[in-house]
């Protein structure tokens, strides 16, 4: 059981890297997100 939760974040951690293609590019989008965040509060 243990392990099928595993294998499962596993391959959604997965899925989120290759959709940002690098952890560089997932730190891009995150920041991206906060700016419009911000600004959406100004």
């Amino acid at each position: 059981m243990t392990n099928r939760i595993w294998l499962a974040l596993l391959l959604a951690i997965s899925a989120v890297t290759a959709g940002c293609n690098t952890m560089e590019g997932a730190g891009k989008d995150i920041e991206r997100g906060g700016e419009k965040i911000q600004n959406q509060a100004k």
